[in-house]
Parts: structure tokens; sequence; C-alpha cells
């Protein structure tokens, strides 16, 4: 059942809702504009706000699903939680249904941290707030919620191997997050 559950957990992160609701509802592909990103950030600019926290909303709940069901049909059992929550994300990263081309995974990441170390979930989700409201630059949040949820996650996890997820899943976002990285660096990162 584990394997069941963690190629569960990767389709559902692999269901690009940005690429599908903004041309249902709006007719464009939002890989083609603004930043290209399939993420509610990029959802934001193309469709505007509603449309946005409604894909914010969904990338979150397709990592925090898979895992709740996880934690129910698997109690006692975090490795596998782990590897659930990590599928999720990582499908949402590499979608199968987009020739691997997908998101950062940071919502869906969210949505993984609020069901396993949720205090580490509010409090990146706090500091990306934070930042986003001073500087309005979302990948700076989004890094520096990264960085809040592995030091919450070091204090607070049930379970060290949900600390340790947290620390691959910020390891991860420095990787998706690897040109913004570069543009934070040259000042050149585009505000929101």
């Amino acid at each position: 059942m584990p394997s069941a559950l963690v190629l569960l957990g990767y389709l559902a992160g692999s269901i690009p809702f940005g690429v599908l609701l903004t041309r249902w509802l709006r007719g464009v592909d939002v890989r083609q504009q603004g930043s290209g990103n399939i993420g509610a950030t990029n959802v934001t600019r193309v469709a505007g706000k509603k449309l946005g926290a409604v894909v914010l909303l969904l990338d979150a709940l397709k990592g925090a699903l898979p895992v709740a069901l996880a934690m129910r049909l698997l109690p006692g059992q975090p490795l596998a939680h782990v590897l659930v929550g990590l599928a999720s994300v990582l499908g949402h990263v590499y979608p199968v249904w987009l020739k691997l081309q997908g998101g950062k995974g940071v919502a869906t990441a969210l949505g993984v941290l609020l069901v396993l170390v949720p205090e580490a979930a509010l409090a990146g989700a706090l500091v990306y707030a934070a930042i986003l409201a001073v500087w309005r630059v979302s990948s700076l949040g989004s890094l520096a919620a990264g960085a809040t949820a592995v030091g919450t996650s070091a204090l607070t996890a049930r379970a060290t191997e949900y600390a340790g997820l947290s620390a691959v899943l910020f390891a991860l976002m420095l990787w998706t997050h690897r040109g913004n990285i570069g543009r934070l660096m040259r000042h050149t990162e585009r505000r929101f």
C-alpha cells in the first residue's frame, strides 16, 4: 500500500491547476505569459487575485490530502507519510502531464507541511506574507518561508522524518528558485 499512496501523491501533485483554470476560465496558457510559471503567483499576475487564490488553495490541497490519507491509512509510519508528501511536491515540479515542466512547489509543500508540521507551515506562511507586504517580491518571501519552516520543523516536528522532509523540500525550493536567486542577487527580480 505505501507504494500506491506514493503514486497517488505524485499523480495528485502533478495536476496542473494553474494551467487548467487559466485555460478554462480565461482562455490563456499561463505558461506563455508573465513569468511562464504555472503556480499561484504567476496565475495572479496573468488572471487576477481571485483565480490566483483558487490555484494557491488547490495546489496546497494536492499536497495536503494525499498526506492526510497516508496518515490515516498508515498510522505510525512517518517515513511513508514523508514519501507521499515528497511525491506530491515532485509531482507539481515535474508533472507527467506537462513533460515534467511544472511549478516551483511552494504551495504544494505548504499543504504537505500543514498536515505534518502545522507550526512550521504557519510560521512560513506568516514570514512569506510579511516579506511580500514589505518588499513585494514573492520569490524572496518563498525562500524565507522555506528557511523558517526548516527551523520551526526542527523544533516542533513530531517525528524526525518530518523535520528531515522540511529540509529536503527547502533544498528542492532552492533548486526550483535558482533563476530567482540569481535575479535577487542582481537586484532584477520582478516585484509582485
